[in-house]
């Protein structure tokens, strides 16, 4: 593992800190969520943890609140007008200009000006109550049934009654520390749709561009409530999550509801791509374990590869090429749709967290160094 956290680690550790310093660190996260990025020519060098497309625009989001955008394909950056100054884990763009970011302290942006500006959506505080609001209605929709079902199901029904309600007894307990849990992922299909969900099973879910929330935890096969770690779309129409313990969930209906598959692995996944096949799923996790699935999920089958690093990102270019990165500044290659995987490169970067295909064998590469660019055989440009 990489030294500095990186963007699938840093939930649980955090998570994990702040209920030992508790009421403390509650207040320092208060002063990050209302405290604006810092304005530094150095933001293009510090932690970036994943970066996305905004038409002919490339967004990149970082620590500390960095956001920086680049107009010439990453030879330049600058630096956006952020209102938090938290960790920011991840970037989706629903259309060319309306863009969202998720991050430390349950932190939504969203811009509709193509990353130039952000303002806040949602915050860890809404998002616990949400949740908390969400569990309540569930218990008063399983009050109702418990009152009038039979005696068979009598005992089933007490069985999740008391489940939700420990679950809803330890949120607010929780909710006392204040908003420490990260969202670690975002999704959107357009300017309306979208996900986001990170650390204990937190999912939410907007159908109006982010104006109001629902808490989707009780749609998704979750019981555990592991970390969701990674959210894709894959040709043929399907969504599929995947997370901690090997948790992959697929859905077939736009998201309304999700399903869980038999895992082929139980570590953690830390990131999802397609192929740009139908139904084809590629993700990818510790100890540079990568899984190839041709039937959304149904089966799948283990892909060797000589990384044996951590691999935390990756992406597929126009040629169809596909690019993985991970710790020890690891890059594989594949151009078999994912059957295979060579080492492309290995660079001197410690910790690669994503990769962006900018050109014909050009690679932008983003870790704990910040931004770097790269030719096909790992020299810096």
């Amino acid at each position: 593992m990489a030294t500095r956290l990186t963007r699938k680690t840093i939930g649980a550790v955090c998570l994990g800190m702040s209920l030992v310093m508790a009421a403390p660190a509650a207040h320092a996260v208060g002063d990050l969520l209302e405290t604006p990025a810092r304005s530094t020519t150095l933001a293009a060098e510090y932690l970036l943890n994943d970066v996305a497309v905004a038409g002919e625009r490339l967004v990149a989001v970082g620590e500390r609140g960095h956001i920086i955008y680049s107009d010439d394909d990453g030879r330049s950056w600058v630096q956006a007008e952020v209102p938090v100054s938290v960790t920011l884990t991840a970037i989706d763009f629903g259309t060319t200009t309306d863009g969202w970011v998720v991050g430390h302290s349950g932190v939504v942006l969203h811009s509709s000006d193509a990353g130039e500006s952000w303002t806040i959506q949602l915050d860890g505080i809404r998002a616990f109550e949400l949740a908390i609001e969400a569990k309540e209605e569930r218990i008063e929709v399983l009050e109702a049934e418990l009152e009038d079902a039979p005696e068979e199901d009598r005992e089933d029904l007490e069985w999740a009654l008391d489940d939700v309600y420990f679950t809803l007894e330890n949120m607010k307990s929780d909710m006392d520390i204040g908003p420490v849990n990260p969202l670690l992922d975002v999704w959107f299909e357009n300017a309306d749709h979208g996900f986001v969900m990170g650390a204990y099973g937190m999912i939410f879910r907007t159908t109006d561009g982010g104006e109001s929330w629902r808490d989707w935890s009780d749609q998704v096969a979750n019981p555990s409530g592991y970390h969701l770690n990674g959210i894709t779309d894959v040709t043929g129409g399907g969504l599929v999550i995947v997370g901690e313990a090997g948790l992959i969930l697929v859905s077939t209906d736009n998201g309304d509801t999700w399903e869980a598959q038999e895992s082929p692995y139980t570590g953690s996944l830390f990131g999802v791509i397609g192929t740009g096949n139908v139904n084809e799923i590629l993700t990818y996790g510790l100890r540079g374990n990568i899984f190839l699935s041709t039937d959304l999920g149904r089966s799948w089958s283990t892909i060797t590869n000589e990384a044996g690093a951590t691999l935390n990102g990756g992406t597929i270019a126009e040629d169809g090429r596909i690019v993985l990165v991970g710790n020890g500044g690891v890059v594989l290659s594949s151009t078999d749709g994912g059957e295979s995987f060579r080492s492309y490169f290995r660079t001197d970067r410690e910790g690669l967290m994503t990769v962006l295909p900018v050109a014909k064998n050009r690679l932008l590469l983003l870790g704990e160094s910040g931004v770097v660019t790269a030719d096909a055989l790992g020299k810096n440009l």
